[in-house]
C-alpha cells in the first residue's frame, strides 16, 4: 500500500507531456504518453544520470550499487532517502513490488540477454525500459563507444521525463567544459598507448572498442591498445597486453581488490617488467563511476589527459 500511495502521489506531481514522446532505445522505439512517476535506475553511473537531471522526485529507488561499489559523498546528498531495492541486479518481483513504472538499465547493467529482467518481461507489468546506449552492443551492431553515447542518454532521459531543456543545457555545459579544458592543454607529441586494467590476474578483464573507456581515452588524446577488440568489457590474454606494450595503464577502481593492489600486481610481476607503463610507473586510476557512462566521464577525461601529459 505504501508503494501505491507513493506512486499515486508522484503521478499527481509529474507534469503531463504535451504530446507522446518516442525515443530510440537500442533496437526498439519506446513511446511515453506521460513522464514516468515511479522510476528505478540500476548501477551507480545510471543513477547519477538521474541525479544530474534532478529526477529523484520521479524515482522510487535504485538498484545495483552497494553489491559492487559504495555510495560516495558526491552521490549521498543527491540520493537522499531513496532506498536501494537490490544491492545487485533486481529480480522482476523487486521492481513490480516497488510499484515501478520505468526501469533505466542496460545489458550487463541490470539486465542480461535471456534473463528474467528484460524490456519484454517487464512490459506486462506496465514497466517501460530505457536501455543504456553503450550497452546496446550486446544485442545489436553499433559504432565504437563515444562521448555521444552518454550525451544521448541524458537527452533521451530529458525527453522521457519532460525536461528536454534541462537535459540540453546539461549536455551543452559538459561539451563546453570539456572543450575549454582540452583546448588549454599542451599538445602531445604522440597518442600514448593505453591499457585498461579492470580486474583479473590469470587473465585480465579490459575495455574493448565498445566500452566507454575507449571513448574517454580517445577524448583525452590517447589510444586504447584494444581498440580493435570487437567487444565491450571482456577478457583477453596477458600475451596480447605484453605484445602491445602500453605506455599508460588505466586501473578501474572498484570491488574487493583495490587500485593499489592492482598496481602492485602489475609492478611486481616479472612478465610485465619490460612494459613501458611499468618501467616508467605510469598509472591512472579511474573510479568505476568515472569509467562507465555517466556525468563523471568529464572528470575522467580530465584525469586521463593529465596522466597522459605527466612525466
Amino acid at each position: 500500500m505504501k508503494h501505491l500511495i507513493t506512486t499515486l502521489a508522484l503521478c499527481a506531481a509529474a507534469p503531463a507531456l504535451a504530446d507522446p514522446v518516442t525515443v530510440q532505445s537500442c533496437d526498439r522505439q519506446v513511446t511515453f504518453d506521460a513522464p514516468p512517476a515511479a522510476a528505478v535506475s540500476n548501477d551507480v553511473n545510471l543513477t547519477e544520470m538521474m541525479l544530474a537531471l534532478d529526477l529523484t522526485d520521479r524515482m522510487v529507488g535504485f538498484t545495483g550499487i552497494n553489491g559492487w561499489n559504495k555510495i560516495d559523498e558526491d552521490m549521498r546528498a543527491g540520493i537522499g532517502a531513496l532506498p536501494e531495492l537490490a544491492e545487485k541486479y533486481p529480480s522482476k518481483e523487486v521492481l513490480v513490488g516497488a510499484g515501478a513504472d520505468f526501469y533505466f538499465a542496460g545489458w550487463n547493467y541490470g539486465m542480461r540477454v535471456g534473463g528474467e529482467v528484460t524490456p519484454e518481461t517487464l512490459a506486462p507489468f506496465g514497466i517501460q525500459v530505457y536501455e543504456l546506449t553503450e550497452s546496446c552492443t550486446h544485442i545489436m551492431d553499433k559504432p565504437a563507444a563515444s562521448m555521444d553515447d552518454m550525451y544521448n542518454d541524458l537527452l533521451n532521459l530529458g525527453a522521457i521525463f519532460g525536461v528536454p531543456d534541462r537535459a540540453q543545457a546539461l549536455v551543452d555545459g559538459y561539451r563546453a567544459e570539456l572543450a575549454a579544458y582540452l583546448a588549454e592543454l599542451p599538445a602531445l607529441d604522440h597518442a600514448p598507448r593505453v591499457f585498461v586494467y579492470d580486474s583479473g590476474e590469470e587473465t585480465p578483464f579490459t575495455a574493448g572498442r565498445y566500452a566507454m573507456p575507449n571513448a574517454l581515452i580517445e577524448a583525452a588524446g590517447g589510444t586504447n591498445i584494444m581498440n580493435d577488440f570487437e567487444k565491450s568489457w571482456a577478457t583477453i590474454g596477458w600475451e596480447e597486453v605484453v605484445a602491445r606494450n602500453p605506455e599508460v595503464i588505466v586501473i578501474v577502481n572498484y570491488g574487493e581488490v583495490t587500485a593499489e593492489q592492482k598496481r602492485a600486481f602489475m609492478m611486481e610481476t616479472p612478465a610485465f617488467a619490460d612494459l613501458d607503463a611499468v618501467k616508467n610507473d605510469r598509472f591512472v586510476v579511474l573510479e568505476y563511476v568515472e569509467a562507465t557512462p555517466g556525468p563523471r566521464n568529464i572528470r575522467a577525461v580530465r584525469k586521463l589527459a593529465e596522466g597522459f601529459r605527466a612525466e
